[in-house]
């Protein structure tokens, strides 16, 4: 991963939520010298303490809208992840301001604090939400971006570096559909579907880690960066689900219609930011804009045409069948945790 790995100190907000404690499995097993885990539930640490039982990982209980406890977590460190955040699209819909003091302003407190204490780079995890935004989550989300590009701006001799890695849904992650779905198809009650047309992108905890990796070890301060992912409707993956339950024509649909703030097809890029992205194989780097801020200067002369192009979309990317989505699936440990579980 990183040349001096085994003696940084890492920082993770939000690192008892599925990114989070992903990671910071990953890291430990990568020879960190210290992983420090930051967030609010002193319930979900003390299961995750027990169930790493490692003295390298350190649990520091606060709230990244509180500036002291975010400092006192950040002090010493060599690596940020920022990973915190309200992500609920129904519960950031309904309490807006929440969503601001913990997306947005905590955010900052994050990133202040990373260039503060001089740590070399600091990572901030956004969403496809972000893009062309139509709930409170993401405006949120992209207002993040914001902050973390501005600080790239006006910061830039400070020595550390600030990039956003943004991705799609992370399937069997806390609060996903996926194990919802099962959970109804086990059971017998319909499913309940709000659009079976929807897409939506499909990833990995495994490869929603790469991508930070990856920013951490090739992110020029500003940078955005996207993993290229396949995607699936919302009825393909219900059939994929029923297919690996065995429940296959076998079981009932209930529509309940689209909510609030949700979108029809995701994106991951805009056309403006695919216009000046660069292709590195599984990723797009978005680098930022660096043109002067002078408005006399914007107003007498703004910039070429940008090229035109198409967005980066569930609809346009690669679109899996049911038996491609089943066998992607199938090969998740957290379902081979899921099934565990079902068994007990």
């Amino acid at each position: 991963m990183l040349s001096d790995l085994t003696s940084s100190v890492v920082t993770i907000t939000g690192g008892t939520g599925s990114f989070g404690s992903t990671m910071a499995r990953r890291l430990l097993a990568d020879g960190v010298a210290e992983v420090r885990i930051f967030s609010r539930d002193e319930n979900k640490q003390d299961q995750m303490r027990n169930e790493i039982r490692d003295g390298r990982a350190r649990f520091f209980i606060g709230d990244v809208r509180d500036p002291l406890s975010v400092k006192g977590a950040i002090r010493g460190s060599d690596y940020v992840f920022h990973a915190a955040a309200l992500k609920q699209v129904p519960s950031c819909e309904f309490f807006p301001m929440q969503a601001v003091a913990t997306n947005v302003n905590g955010s900052s407190n994050v990133i202040d604090a990373s260039f503060e204490y001089g740590v070399k780079a600091v990572v901030c995890l956004s969403t496809d939400k972000a893009v062309y935004p139509i709930n409170a989550m993401g405006i949120s989300k992209a207002m993040m971006e914001k902050v973390a590009q501005s600080y790239a701006r006006t910061e830039s001799n400070n020595g550390t570096r600030v990039s956003v890695t943004r991705y799609g849904n992370v399937m069997m992650s806390r609060g996903s559909v996926i194990p919802l779905f099962l959970d109804q198809l086990r059971s017998g009650t319909p499913v309940t579907i709000t659009n079976p047309e929807m897409t939506r992108f499909l990833m990995s905890l495994s490869e929603s880690v790469d991508l930070v990796k990856y920013a951490f070890t090739n992110a020029i301060s500003g940078d955005l960066f996207v993993r290229k992912a396949p995607a699936c409707t919302i009825a393909t993956l219900v059939e994929a689900l029923a297919l690996l339950s065995g429940k296959t024509g076998k079981y009932e649909v209930r529509h309940i219609g689209t909510r609030h703030g949700e979108k029809q097809y995701e994106a991951l890029v805009s056309s403006e930011e695919l216009a000046k992205a660069k292709d590195e194989g599984d990723y797009y780097r978005v680098p930022l804009d660096t043109r002067s801020l002078d408005y006399q200067v914007y107003f007498e002369k703004g910039e070429e045409k940008l090229k035109s192009v198409e967005p980066f979309t569930s609809h346009n990317t690669e679109r899996l069948n049911v038996e491609q989505v089943a066998q992607l699936i199938e090969k998740l440990p957290e379902y081979a945790d899921y099934l565990e579980g079902v068994q007990k």
